[in-house]
């Protein structure tokens, strides 16, 4: 067993190991001469801290930590298993599949999917206890589904209050409550939850989100005159549980904020009390003085204006580093440089400026982001003209993660029984 704050790695296929899954700790997560050239560390403890500190925000209202996408690029089991055991109540995997993963691994905590197609597995869903999210059409599959198996699938009816994806139409919720209400007489369902989703809480002077939250209410009170008692109404996401404290209902869903990140533009991570949980660190893979005029990446579109020296970072848009992204700040040897010309597949360039000796930079780390006075994720966000929810999530797979945490080595096991 490794003492608090181990890392566990993992190669981009998963945690090492074929058959019985294992991980391979190490003691610090240092960039070393033989081991990874290039790592996302996640730090679990601040994953716990974040949904401590929402949980705390919330109460009484419970939280659903939201671990989609492979929970936002962060690794869905160790996040898993770090917000249960701080306080998180719910997981959201928004389709089957990542939902069926978690349980593989040995969670089982209750899990919520909710974005299904004509070839989701709901007998598999059912089969491992999945919650799911209907918003329609899914009803009579999931119903049949049930009667197949002599079980009782757990269902959350979704109401469309202006969001415009999945969520039923106002229209046909009367005839959706009321069938979901026939077939939980019949045994084959039980309505556990009423949710919907807010298009603008990120936005709080907007007047949308309050009708919204009208429209949710509108909801509520039909579901109620069709029969229906559901445990859970839930509509919040991070911006809406910080901005609307009336929209907090039974259960809020922690997104961004779980990682660390807000949601709200203006106001910091720290300022909410967050810490982000992802750092995104290399190895520079040379460096190299040039003349004025040199040129730099694909199109030459940028160069230099005096000689300088220019350093190679070994990570590009097929390890998810936004294509577009410009000027956008590394740190290098305690210094804020900047990136130049074009992301390629594979790497960048930075200009670290006309009195950077190549030897002194040539296999030093490089920081795209972090915490603590290193480069913030909304920085990128902002080179590449997007949001710090995209920068984490398209980090790809090709990038190992390292885990760092009192209880890094058990929640980035994959092994069925490793975590909560």
């Amino acid at each position: 067993m490794n003492p608090p704050g181990a890392v566990a790695h993992r190669t981009a296929g998963g945690v090492r190991g074929g058959g019985g899954s294992r991980v391979v700790p190490v003691h610090h997560p240092d960039l070393t001469p033989g081991g990874a050239e290039r790592v996302a560390t996640i730090d679990l403890d601040a994953i716990e801290h974040n949904v401590r500190t929402i949980a705390a925000l919330v109460a009484p209202a419970r939280v659903m930590a939201v671990v989609k996408a492979d929970a936002y690029g962060h690794g869905a089991v160790p996040v898993a298993r770090a917000a249960l055991r701080a306080g998180a109540a719910f997981l959201g995997a928004v389709h089957v599949s990542e939902a069926l993963a978690l349980r593989a691994a040995g969670i089982q905590a209750p899990i919520l999917s909710w974005l299904h197609t004509s070839s989701t597995d709901f007998p598999a869903a059912l089969a491992a206890g999945v919650e799911l999210g209907v918003s329609g059409w899914e009803l009579e599959p999931i119903a049949a589904a049930a009667k197949a198996a002599g079980t009782q699938a757990r269902i959350h009816l979704k109401i469309d209050t202006g969001l415009g994806r999945n969520g039923c139409p106002a229209d046909l919720w009367p005839a959706l409550t009321e069938h979901a209400a026939r077939l939980e007489a019949e045994g084959l369902v039980r309505v556990v939850g009423l949710f919907s989703h807010f298009s603008v809480a990120d936005e709080p002077q907007r007047p949308e989100t309050a009708q919204q939250l009208e429209a949710f209410e509108a909801a509520l009170a039909i579901a109620e005159a069709a029969g229906l008692s559901p445990e859970l109404r839930h509509i919040a996401n991070t911006p809406g549980l910080l901005t609307r404290p009336d929209a907090r209902y039974d259960m809020v869903r922690l997104g961004l904020g779980l990682y660390g990140l807000s949601p709200l533009e203006g106001v910091t991570s720290e300022e909410l009390g967050l810490r982000p949980a992802m750092r995104l660190s290399c190895l520079v893979a040379a460096a190299k003085r040039v003349p004025a005029g040199q040129g730099v990446s694909y199109g030459l579109r940028w160069r230099s204006e005096e000689p300088t020296t220019l350093g190679l970072i070994p990570l590009g848009y097929a390890d998810g580093i936004p294509r577009i992204a410009e000027d956008a700040p590394v740190l290098v040897g305690g210094r804020i440089v900047r990136s130049v010309g074009r992301v390629a597949m594979d790497q960048f360039v930075v200009d670290l400026g006309p009195d950077a000796d190549p030897a002194d930079v040539v296999a030093t780390e490089a920081v795209l982001f972090g915490a603590d006075g290193e480069p913030a994720v909304e920085d990128w966000a902002a080179a590449a003209s997007t949001l710090n929810y995209e920068i984490v999530t398209r980090i790809s797979p090709r990038v190992p993660r390292a885990y760092v945490g009192a209880h890094a080595e058990a929640d980035a096991s994959q092994t069925p029984g490793a975590g909560a």
